[in-house]
């Protein structure tokens, strides 16, 4: 064992003690970010090489700073984004709901599908639809200006349309257009405040987190954003907590307009996602 692992072990081990879920993997990412290598390649650094700096950012991590801060960067699907303070940190439950509605777009008979990002936050859902549906045409948008710093970083060259607004009333050029809507919104209860991890209650922003005692204030307003926007047979998917799985389908119910309200998991099994399609005239 070369120098370096044998201090990732012991990096892990005090990342174990302060609590971060995933010590080991931490661990690894923050040597390989520090020494300029891929985490498999850790074994080949030289102990002549070794960094002190890496001490400096397990000290962060210890104390639960997010480690796609640390690292400025965060992966989803097939994306690598610029992240850090003032925006949301993509998680990975939220792949398994964009690979859902990529795969409900690919469904329809439509050759250049319209589609709706809510609460954009870092682009992640928009970029990963405008990647993976090659000829759709992608709209985001989002209210918070720090969070719009990196937004516009990791849409810069890409062909999503991106608006800074409020997403109950954005977009009212597309009404009755757009195939599929799309968002990850606030809907943590406040109630659940003490509860939520630190990385993201003391890092993540509030207005990214939290949404009325239930949780669900948001959504409820989003309900009818997406009504407003999709075109009769168009699709909504709405990410929730797991906890909320039974409450978010009866938002969409049939005297508002909407049809084939369900719930779905995630790779964890557990209720991640709303979907909803907008009945027919």
């Amino acid at each position: 064992m070369n120098l370096l692992l044998a201090e990732v072990a012991q990096a892990t081990q005090r990342l174990a003690d302060a609590g971060v879920p995933s010590p080991r993997t931490d661990a690894e990412e923050l040597a390989a970010f520090v020494h300029g290598v891929k985490r498999g390649e850790l074994h080949a650094v030289k102990d002549s090489d070794f960094d002190a700096r890496y001490w400096e950012v397990i000290a962060r991590r210890e104390a639960r700073e997010p480690l796609q801060h640390i690292t400025g960067h965060a992966y989803f699907r097939y994306l690598e984004l610029q992240v850090g303070p003032g925006v949301f940190v993509p998680r990975p439950e939220t792949e398994s709901v964009v690979g859902w509605a990529i795969d409900a777009v690919r469904a329809m008979d439509v050759v250049e599908p319209c589609i709706v990002d809510l609460c954009t936050g870092s682009g992640a859902i928009a970029l990963a639809l405008a990647q993976e549906v090659p000829r759709s045409r992608v709209y985001a948008v989002e209210l918070s200006e720090d969070a719009l710093r990196w937004t516009r970083k990791n849409m810069e060259g890409s062909r999503v349309e991106l608006r800074q607004g409020n997403a109950l009333t954005a977009f009212p050029d597309l009404d009755g257009q757009v195939d599929l809507v799309i968002t990850n919104p606030p809907y943590i209860p406040l109630t659940e405040w003490e509860y939520v991890a630190p990385e993201a209650r003391d890092y993540d922003p509030q207005l990214a987190l939290f949404s009325g005692e239930d949780g669900l204030d948001l959504i409820r307003g989003l309900e009818r954003t997406a009504h407003r926007l999709l075109r009769p047979g168009g699709v909504v998917v709405v990410e929730h907590a797991d906890t909320q799985g039974g409450q978010v389908p009866w938002i969409f119910a049939e005297d508002r307009g909407w049809t084939d309200a369900a719930d779905h998991p995630d790779l964890n099994n557990r209720p991640r996602f709303a979907t909803a399609r907008k009945a027919l005239p």
